[in-house]
């Protein structure tokens, strides 16, 4: 799987017991109500509820059931980009139709993406649901992902001793690690650490549980208790918590936010692994004041993100991106004339009844077929069946236009 490095160094020992390590060592598990930083991290937690509900009102259903495919591909593009895995969303829309690449290593890197998009289509259907922070929810993401992995990538490598583990979908780990200057929990207290874990996360009020999806994502990171594919997890982890507390549809993400300023993200990471500084750094055992930092700037990258993504999709001028890009594609030849008709009331109203697209343009029943069929098969509408509405699709392949910034273009 060779996530970041930082995320896998196994320190390839015989399985060790657990060594009794108390439970007290990943605390605090929140900022703490006393603390002088609370009252700003609460009011961004507000602020970003309030953005992320404008933003889903703000878009028709139809709309919001299309960009949630392409967050998808978005989220999992710039996620396996922090590991180190660059498999651009075009790449990843073609395996997802199982065209695969000839290259083994780039095919190995869509099916890794696949299987991203697999977990995250789940819990977007509310696979997770109630369960983000349990220690079965846990595993089954983990494990979710990783059965759907080539061979290849299910071995976790020591690069001082070039000593191979295989990583097995869904189990806690059997081994010691070190990640970065951080020595993991013995594997033995692996359990008992998730336990409270749970126990801390799961039963939170609405504020506290959007604060929780920041402070759990680096203690699940401490407590890093697969072999494996933490890194991943814990941001699948966090992306179910928001989509839940936020009702958020899926349409917007974190995952871009953090890969943009990834070595900002690593470092506060690692910044949540010091201990307690002095008497003003909280009663925990780790810093307090490291953990509202990391949790201001994850909350402050969620607002930044749901801004982006508002801003791109504003109506007016995201009808002028696509309208522009269609009227090209007909002096082109290579749609219909009036295919823009089509889009622009699929914008308008989310979704286009098959029947009424001969009345929308005027025409006769053989030029609709034709012009719907047209924007099915460039994938800009699409439809569950021949019966069923019309409605707005995302293509990867047109984001640069319809969607610029969103992710890189591909090369060549």
């Amino acid at each position: 799987m060779s996530d970041d490095k930082a995320d896998t160094e196994p320190d390839m020992k015989a399985a060790s017991p657990d060594r009794g390590e108390a439970i007290g060592l990943m605390e605090p598990m929140l900022v703490g109500e006393s603390s002088p930083r609370r009252t700003a991290i609460t009011d961004l937690a507000i602020e970003l509820a309030s953005r992320s509900a404008g933003f889903r009102r703000s878009l028709p259903e139809g709309v919001t059931a299309a960009l949630a495919q392409l967050v998808r591909a978005m989220n999992c593009y710039y996620s396996n980009l922090i590991e180190g895995h660059d498999t651009h969303p075009v790449d990843i829309e073609r395996a997802l139709k199982d065209d695969y690449s000839a290259d083994a290593k780039k095919r190995d890197l869509q099916l890794e993406a696949k299987a991203h998009i697999a977990v995250q289509k789940w819990i977007d259907a509310g696979g997770l649901d109630s369960r983000a922070v349990t220690v079965d929810g846990l595993r089954e993401v983990h494990g979710r992902f990783c059965e759907l992995l080539p061979e290849a990538m299910l071995w976790a490598e020591n690069p001082d001793t070039g000593e191979r583990m295989k990583v097995v979908p869904g189990a806690l780990r059997d081994s010691d690690v070190k990640v970065g200057r951080h020595v993991a929990i013995s594997p033995g207290a692996v359990g008992r650490f998730l336990t409270r874990f749970e126990q801390a996360y799961g039963r939170l009020g609405r504020t506290d549980t959007i604060l929780s999806a920041a402070a759990a994502h680096h203690r699940l990171l401490w407590i890093h208790p697969f072999l494996d594919g933490n890194g991943r997890v814990a941001r699948l982890m966090s992306y179910a918590i928001l989509r839940e507390a936020l009702d958020t549809g899926g349409i917007w993400s974190i995952a871009r936010g953090l890969a943009r300023n990834v070595d900002r993200y690593k470092a506060h990471l690692a910044d949540c692994d010091q201990p307690r500084r002095n008497d003003l750094d909280g009663r925990g055992t780790l810093s307090e004041e490291a953990l509202a930092s990391f949790t201001r700037f994850f909350l402050e990258t969620c607002i930044d993100q749901v801004a982006f993504m508002e801003e791109l999709v504003q109506p007016n001028r995201l009808r002028d991106r696509i309208l522009i890009w269609t009227e090209e594609e007909i002096r082109a030849d290579k749609l219909p004339p009036k295919s823009g008709v089509v889009l622009e009331a699929v914008l308008f109203r989310g979704e286009l009844p098959r029947g009424e697209v001969t009345a929308l343009l005027g025409t006769g029943e053989r030029q609709a077929r034709r012009v719907t069929s047209a924007l099915l098969d460039r994938e800009v509408l699409t439809s569950e069946s021949t019966r069923a509405p019309l409605r707005l699709n995302f293509p990867a392949k047109l984001a640069a236009r319809w969607m610029p910034g969103l992710f890189p273009e591909q090369a060549g």
